[in-house]
């Protein structure tokens, strides 16, 4: 493999200016001059006709009104004249525009393109490596560490790229979905990318959805990739932001409205007369966090602001083709959605969620008396600024500005604060405006652009692991242990500006109790584990001895420690999956509510599946992994009955019956073996559609994609 710094890469994109492209005389004769969907990908362009020739026969075949969300998910049909279409019923096959991955899904991607034998990708496709570089000193430290210590991982995926027609954007370079916000985003595009927080580009009116690494290579195939016909949710913005009210504070008090699995099969489709009161970034913001409700996506209408964006990001041409066809961007007059939420923007508080989770609201003015209620840490010890949630400009401005009016009047932060820029672009400009220098002077270290402590990457020291504490951060995510390995941190989440408030003023905040359980032979509780096993990725070997180890068992209530049933002795989860693989035993997980929510890591689907594991059975799943669970051919099922959770017993064998004849909408039965003798049937459902079906019966979907191109 080449060193990946000889090859060709994305690390300081210029932003150009509107006279920089220029087209030959003979194409400004032409009715409708070509616009280039990026500056990097000249010969790829943007096709609003075929959009609005999708978007007229699905109209009319539905005569109804049609909503944002569903004019670019329905015009991105790969059959539109004979797709059905049932909003929650149907799978729906679609053409994406193109394909984004971050260096530590794209691991397992790229070598699962590579095992599909195609010579190069069908659709304009990108690598960004952001998930892989550790806090710990500072920014150019920890880059230089980070370049040392994946090496290995770096050149892999810049070789491969470079093979197969992947831009690869170097670490250093940026967030993926900031990355993308800046360059590749545009209003209509449809992009799914390999993170979770993908829907980030929604504030640019994209369509843009996290999914697993196997529905990346079906993209880059060439092959219609399939999504569950999405519900819609409505939420109607009106009056205008004030005060120290932010765009964070819509998606916090969205969270606290519809819970972190509210959102769970449905778009949120932001609209109405405040939306102009947003700025793109602070819409990106928004749509980054829906994440955190289960959504399948969010987005935002074309407006003035996406415009300017544009324009200012050097995609004047863009937005003037975007302006031309604004009425494909926005919802039709009249549609429906299946639910509508309706917030005064003029009325809403600035807000701080958590702890333990991200929906759990609280308005800044009452954390306080709620945190001493509750007997949380009051003390920050920590104030966090970026991740790709708030790290654009407009953020660190905001941030800075604050730090500004602190230094003079002589203060400075009590607390450890850092500051995470969400790209190159926004680093080098905060650097030549001053806010880098005003932050650091306040105390703030300025980190490398990446996702550092947001995802675990933070070699944390200023406290033990145990100890309790508190840290305050604008990303999007507060569950346990998920920034620091620190089970006892309670972390809170909330927009810049309050962010850096409270470092300087020790202002007080507070923490929940709500668990999400699951069962590997008896029951668990499971945590997002990221960190040290980033690296791993690409080692499905390696990586499965992350299965499950954050997991609280039902039976003793300890992290990582379940009972063998061959030996009787208790072990780690990985070493007793590993123990049965060994002898031919097969296994399964039984889980509670929402079951895999908030990530697109295709590990939590892979680990199961290289250790012997054959189905999950739930009582519902977070979208991303079930479908993560059917293309590694696992059984993802819920229960008919969610009482009948409880019928299950740490030491019971389940039969699952009727594979033979699987078959979509018909459930299939278990017969669950107790200890005593005892048996009782139940029933269980499934989603699968005739092509998943496919999958599971070859064994995974990428099995099923090489018996295909045999009989081709």
């Amino acid at each position: 493999l080449e060193p990946y710094d000889n090859l060709l890469l994305f690390s300081k994109p210029t932003f150009f200016s509107l006279k920089t492209r220029r087209f030959h005389v003979a194409a400004a004769l032409n009715a409708k001059a070509k616009v280039a969907m990026s500056h990097f990908e000249p010969n790829s362009y943007i096709n609003y006709d075929k959009l609005r020739s999708n978007i007229d026969i699905v109209r009319k075949r539905l005569n109804r009104p049609l909503t944002l969300s569903e004019k670019i998910v329905y015009g991105h049909l790969d059959d539109p004249a004979g797709q059905e279409i049932v909003r929650g019923r149907t799978y729906l096959r679609l053409r994406p525009d193109r394909v984004a991955m971050q260096d530590a899904t794209a691991q397992m991607a790229m070598l699962q393109f590579i095992s599909s034998g195609l010579p190069k990708v069908a659709v304009p496709s990108t690598i960004h490596c952001d998930h892989l570089i550790e806090a710990q000193i500072g920014g150019a430290q920890d880059l230089q560490r980070a370049k040392e210590v994946n090496h290995e991982v770096y050149n892999f995926l810049a070789s491969a790229g470079a093979k197969y027609g992947v831009g690869f954007w170097k670490p250093g370079s940026g967030i993926i979905h900031q990355i993308i916000l800046e360059n590749y985003a545009y209003p209509g595009v449809m992009l799914i990318g390999t993170d979770s927080h993908t829907p980030n580009g929604g504030g640019l009116g994209c369509i843009c959805i996290g999914v697993g690494g196997a529905d990346a290579v079906d993209v880059m195939a060439g092959i219609p990739w399939e999504l569950k016909c999405p519900n819609v949710i409505g939420v109607k913005l009106t009056g205008t932001l004030a005060g120290w009210t932010s765009p964070k504070d819509v998606i916090l008090k969205v969270a606290g409205i519809l819970t972190v699995k509210g959102g769970t099969g449905a778009i949120v489709e932001y609209h109405g007369p405040g939306v102009d009161s947003i700025s793109c970034t602070g819409m990106a913001t928004i749509c980054n966090m829906g994440a955190e409700i289960g959504a399948t996506t969010s987005v935002f209408p074309f407006n003035h602001r996406m415009k300017t964006y544009l324009e200012k990001t050097g995609r004047g041409e863009i937005a003037a083709l975007a302006n031309e066809n604004q009425d494909l961007l926005v919802p039709d007059s009249g549609c429906n959605y299946d639910q509508i939420i309706e917030i005064n923007l003029s009325e809403l508080k600035p807000h701080i969620n958590g702890p333990f989770t991200p929906d759990l609201a609280h308005p800044v003015s009452d954390i306080g008396s709620v945190a001493e209620k509750n007997g949380w840490p009051l003390d920050v010890k920590v104030g966090l600024i970026g991740s790709c949630t708030n790290s654009s400009y407009e953020d660190m401005g905001r941030a800075a500005s604050l730090a500004k009016q602190a230094l003079d009047k002589g203060l400075k932060c009590k607390a450890q604060f850092t500051v995470t820029p969400g790209s190159e672009q926004i680093r080098a400009t905060i650097e030549r405006d001053g806010f880098a220098k005003v932050l650091r002077d306040v105390g703030g270290v300025v980190l490398a652009n990446a996702c550092g402590p947001c995802i675990g990457q933070w070699d944390r020291r200023d406290i033990k692991k145990g100890e309790k504490n508190t840290i305050v951060t604008s990303f999007n995510r507060n569950f346990t242990a998920r920034n620091d390995a620190n089970p006892a941190t309670h972390a809170f989440v909330t927009s810049p500006e309050e962010m850096s408030f409270l470092p300087v003023t020790l202002t007080q905040v507070r923490t929940p109790t709500s668990t999400h359980q699951l069962m590997v032979e008896t029951t668990l509780r499971t945590s997002d584990a990221a960190g040290p096993w980033l690296k791993f990725r690409g080692h499905l070997d390696n990586i499965s001895n992350n299965l499950l180890i954050g997991a609280v068992n039902i039976e003793n209530d300890a992290v990582n420690k379940i009972r063998n049933l061959l030996t009787g002795e208790f072990g780690g989860v990985p070493d007793v999956a590993r123990h049965y693989k060994k002898h031919n035993v097969s296994w399964v997980v039984v889980g509670d509510e929402n079951y895999g929510e908030g990530s697109s890591r295709e590990h939590a689907a892979l680990e199961p599946r290289h250790l012997g594991g054959r189905a999950i059975i739930v009582k519902s799943f977070a979208r991303i992994h079930e479908t993560n669970l059917k293309k590694q051919g696992l059984l993802p099922l819920t229960f008919s009955n969610p009482a009948d959770y409880d019928k299950i017993c740490p030491d019971d064998k389940i039969s699952i019956v009727g594979l033979k004849s699987l078959a979509p909408g018909k459930p299939l039965k278990a017969v669950i073996k107790h200890s005593d003798g005892s048996s009782e049937t139940i029933e269980l459902n499934h989603t699968f559609n005739e092509t998943q079906i496919e999958w599971f019966q070859a064994g995974s979907a990428l099995n099923r994609m090489k018996e295909l191109q045999k009989c081709a």
